[in-house]
């Protein structure tokens, strides 16, 4: 008989189990003043219970009387909203989840700070729009990291919170966006504990079941979340609310796996488990008897059923290919098999003559022919490199066929390949038509008992091969070394790189010889450039860039162009206290130094020169490795300051009267000598 797995986290959790038994204790203490603001939990059953003894639902304060006892839902509610329904003189029963509590007073301590809220989860759940209450409904709310762009930019601290029901793999992603986008995020850590125990343990079983049934109210989270996971990992998952809700099955099923939303009663699993199993005892009662019909008819011939024989090619028409068994009657397989190829050519492989191994299907198909099936040999096949693949850890290729939900699935020589959406690539993928009849690399990482189930990762490859090229990279990279690559990004200091399995940093100051104001006026992004290793380091995985080719450097063989002696002409872009810079080519400069200007001595440069005035003068030193040429005005055509003529300095004696002059030029050596 096939085997049920009941999974040990199904059904209440510890603050579902808490707000029920609020609920109906309130109920039993205070009959017909009971009520519940909004829906207790995500579960029909559950409300319709409390509903039939009296506890309805309400969805406004203005339903409240004087004396009711409110239960507030398990989700919880908004701090104005609270407040309003405590205005309205009644009794308050509080059955928020203590995780979903400690979110509120998280929330509103950090609003209160001056941080900016921003909430990861459905904007539509009522514990979301009860998390926003607690900080004045001014939360950014995301479901998906891509949303993330459209906020606006803010310089406030981000914090940030998640829905309890929320899978952590997505809550890491919205992080990582918010950390790229704002300077200062705060993580917070408030998905449930028993969230994610409950998602890890439907993610185990459901690798490893045949058929995966999820149990809880349509309107549950965290049972949308639970069959998310399952179905990614098992091809035949079902949600259900019920047993009633449970599909018909085929036959072929040895593993069962169950698990139940946080919000499902104990009695709705126990049913539900119960009608899997009349279901499985029926299905067995069959098998064998299908079993016993199929063994006589095939005791009957020589060849038969199931077996894979060999033959030859004898013809082929548009419907069928005829193959000689060696039997009475000819063999005929379905063209439909060989068509299902696209590269498939009759004329080339189906020439008359030709050895193939082929699966018999049934004796008789009613006109005394053998059906015939090439394609399940090319399963049997299949289905042996596969485990060969899975063992040995060894990649396949196959070609996807369709999209469903979870994933894709691929075909690879008849065997369905189930690919999950996070393993389709490396990448976040939004649309996975973009994969549709195209080849994939897989490797096989689950595979059922009976092996019927197989899982597969491109995944898994990507990042096998792009650590064994980024080991190649870091064996092979040298200093000065070309590579192609495109521009994966801007930033104000510089551009990022994509070498193919490194990012490599391009300095602002490596993108041009001359000067720029951003790294956008040299590059753009998904632009192809050219560039050339100046530095590496591999335990910090960093690779500087440079873009700027020698031989463009302005200063390049710049003692070919300019020599001692030889005069030039230049314009003046700068004046300093000591000289001033002339430009003598774009990017090129030279100086004049203040003594070489002019003949006469000046104070400053500008008595006699301005900035854009053309000068000629004589290249007195060309030193390239200090990018120095200096230059004289002088010595070609010295500017002069124009001065007006000064009066002469009066005769230091004129005011002395005359017949003290005399006197005054005796000096007192003069003095000592007499």
């Amino acid at each position: 008989m096939a085997e049920i797995i009941l999974a040990k986290t199904a059904g209440f959790c510890f603050g579902v189990a808490n707000a029920v038994e609020t609920a109906f204790q309130v109920l039993k203490e205070n009959p017909g003043k009971t009520r519940i603001y909004g829906e207790l939990i995500h579960n029909r059953q559950v409300s319709d219970a409390l509903a039939e003894k009296g506890a309805f639902s309400i969805q406004s304060p203005d339903q409240l009387e004087p004396g009711d006892h409110v239960v507030i839902r398990a989700h919880g509610i908004g701090e104005d909203l609270y407040n309003e329904i405590k205005s309205k003189d009644v009794v308050i029963h509080d059955a928020t989840c203590p995780y979903v509590r400690k979110i509120h007073r998280l929330v509103r301590e950090k609003h209160d700070e001056g941080c900016r809220i921003v909430i990861a989860g459905d904007r539509e759940h009522p514990e979301v729009i009860g998390v926003n209450g607690w900080c004045g409904n001014e939360a950014f709310i995301v479901s998906e990291p891509e949303e993330v762009e459209l906020l606006p930019d803010t310089d406030e601290c981000m914090f940030v919170v998640a829905q309890t029901t929320m899978k952590p793999e997505k809550y890491r992603e919205i992080c990582d966006a918010l950390k790229k986008k704002f300077a200062n995020v705060i993580k917070s850590d408030t998905i449930c504990n028993a969230t994610e125990k409950r998602q890890r343990e439907a993610l185990e079983i459901s690798r490893k079941s045949d058929v995966m049934i999820v149990i809880g109210g349509r309107n549950s989270s965290n049972t949308r979340k639970l069959f998310e996971i399952c179905s990614e990992n098992c091809q035949r998952a079902y949600k259900v609310e019920t047993a009633a809700d449970i599909p018909p099955l085929n036959n072929n099923i040895n593993t069962v796996g169950i698990t139940a939303g946080a919000s499902t009663p104990d009695w709705v699993i126990k049913e539900v488990i119960k009608k899997m199993e009349e279901m499985l005892n029926r299905q067995e009662t069959e098998n064998e008897i299908s079993f016993e019909k199929a063994f006589e008819e095939s005791e009957v011939n020589s060849i038969r059923a199931g077996e894979v024989v060999k033959g030859r090619i004898i013809g082929y028409n548009t419907s069928e290919v005829f193959v000689d068994l060696g039997y009475k009657a000819d063999g005929t397989i379905s063209m439909e098999e060989f068509l299902e190829d696209p590269d498939f050519d009759p004329e080339r492989d189906l020439k008359e003559g030709d050895e193939i191994l082929v699966y018999v299907i049934k004796v008789n198909d009613g006109e005394g022919n053998v059906s015939l099936s090439k394609k399940r040999v090319d399963s049997i096949k299949g289905m042996e490199e596969i485990d060969q693949a899975f063992n040995n850890k060894t990649p396949l290729e196959a070609t996807v066929r369709e999209v469903v939900n979870g994933g894709v699935v691929a075909n690879y020589k008849g065997i369905r390949v189930f690919i999950p959406a996070s393993q389709i690539s490396d990448r976040y993928v939004k649309d996975l038509n973009e994969f549709l009849k195209k080849k994939v690399k897989f490797e096989v990482v689950e595979m059922s008992k009976n092996k019927r189930r197989v899982v597969g990762s491109c995944r898994n490859v990507i990042e096998k091969e792009r650590e064994a090229r980024l080991e190649e990279f870091w064996n092979n990279v040298e200093i000065g070394q070309e590579y192609t690559g495109k521009v994966k990004s801007l930033t104000n200091f510089g551009a990022f790189v994509d070498l193919g399995v490194v990012d490599g940093l391009i300095h602002v100051s490596e993108l041009s010889w001359k000067k720029i104001n951003k790294p956008s006026d040299v590059l753009k992004v998904g632009q192809t450039v050219t560039v050339r290793i100046l530095g590496f380091d591999k335990e910090k995985q960093k690779v500087s860039l440079g873009y700027r080719k020698p031989e463009d450097n302005p200063w390049y063989n710049i003692e070919e162009k300019y020599s001692v002696g030889d005069e030039v002409t230049g314009k003046i872009v700068r004046l300093v206290p000591f000289g001033a810079f002339v430009e003598l080519e774009d990017g090129v400069e030279g100086l004049v130094h203040i003594s070489q200007i002019s003949n006469v001595r000046l104070g400053k440069p500008d008595e006699v020169l301005s900035v854009g005035q053309e000068v000629k003068m004589k290249v007195l030193e060309v030193n390239p490795d200090l990018k120095k040429i200096s230059l004289s005005i002088r010595d070609v055509e010295p500017i002069d300051p124009v001065r007006e003529d000064e009066p002469d300095a009066p005769a230091e004696d004129a005011d002395i009267p005359s017949e003290h002059v005399e006197e005054m030029k005796t000096t007192i050596g003069d003095m000592i000598k007499e």
